[in-house]
C-alpha cells in the first residue's frame, strides 16, 4: 500500500510529476486498484475492461456482485464509446458535466457485464477534479466506486477510504478533503423515462429545471 500526497488541496490544475502518474498508471494496468479523489468521494478505481479488476474492486469493498459499479471518464467521446445519449442527456451533459452527476444510461456491447451486473444500462460519471480527469484522460475510462466498504460511511477524506480498504488497494492519492463530502446525483434516463435515484450533491429541482426547460 502506497500514499501519494498531492502538492496542494484544492487545486485548478493537477501539478503531479509526470512519473508519478506513470507509476499509477502502470499499477491500473497491471490489474491494481487505486484510491483517487473526486469532487464528491474518494473512488476506487480499476481498470473497467479488466474482469479480475473489476472482481478486486467488489471484493475490496465487499460488495454484492448483484449491484452495478459505474465507470468515469474525461470527456463526452469517451462518454459516447460506452453509452447512448440522448438529447436528455446532452441537456444535462452540457449543464452537468463535470460535475456532481451520474448518468444511467444505456450501455453499449463495449462495457463488460461483471461492471453493470448483466444490466442494459451503464452509469457514467465524469468528476469535475483536475486529478480524476487527468488521470482518465492518461488511462483511459475508469472504474467510480465510493473507495468503502459497503454500506459504511463515505469517503470524503483519504483517511477513511484507508481505514476501511486498507491493503485492499495498491495506491491512495490524497489530494484533502473533497469538495462536496456527498455523493453525486444519479439520474436515470431509460427508455423514455426519467427517474433520480439518488439524491445527491446537485438538487432534484436543478436536475427538473434543465430537464423541462
Amino acid at each position: 500500500m502506497e500514499i501519494i500526497k498531492c502538492n496542494a488541496n484544492n487545486c485548478k490544475k493537477c501539478d503531479m510529476s509526470d512519473e508519478t502518474l506513470e507509476h499509477i498508471i502502470s499499477e491500473l494496468n497491471s490489474g491494481k486498484l487505486v484510491v483517487y479523489p473526486t469532487e464528491t468521494l474518494y473512488g476506487l478505481g480499476a481498470d473497467p475492461f479488466d474482469e479480475a479488476a473489476v472482481k478486486h474492486v467488489f471484493m475490496a469493498k465487499k460488495r454484492p456482485f448483484d449491484m452495478p459499479l459505474s465507470i468515469a471518464v474525461s470527456n463526452v467521446r469517451m462518454l459516447e464509446e460506452l453509452a447512448v445519449l440522448d438529447n436528455r442527456a446532452r441537456k444535462l451533459i452540457d449543464k452537468f458535466l463535470p460535475g456532481p452527476l451520474t448518468l444511467l444510461l444505456q450501455k453499449k456491447a463495449l462495457v463488460p457485464d461483471i461492471v453493470t451486473a448483466a444490466s442494459n444500462e451503464v452509469g457514467i460519471r465524469m468528476p469535475d477534479h483536475p486529478f480524476a480527469l487527468r488521470l482518465i484522460e492518461e488511462f483511459g475510462p475508469i472504474i467510480s466506486t465510493s473507495a468503502n466498504l459497503h454500506s459504511h460511511p463515505n469517503p470524503y477524506d483519504v483517511q477513511l477510504a484507508i481505514k476501511d480498504l486498507g491493503e485492499g488497494a495498491s495506491i491512495y492519492v490524497d489530494c484533502g478533503p473533497t469538495k462536496y463530502g456527498k455523493p453525486s446525483t444519479i439520474v436515470q434516463l431509460m427508455e423514455g423515462e426519467v427517474e433520480v435515484i439518488r439524491p445527491g450533491a446537485i438538487p432534484i429541482s436543478e436536475v427538473e429545471a434543465v430537464l423541462h426547460g
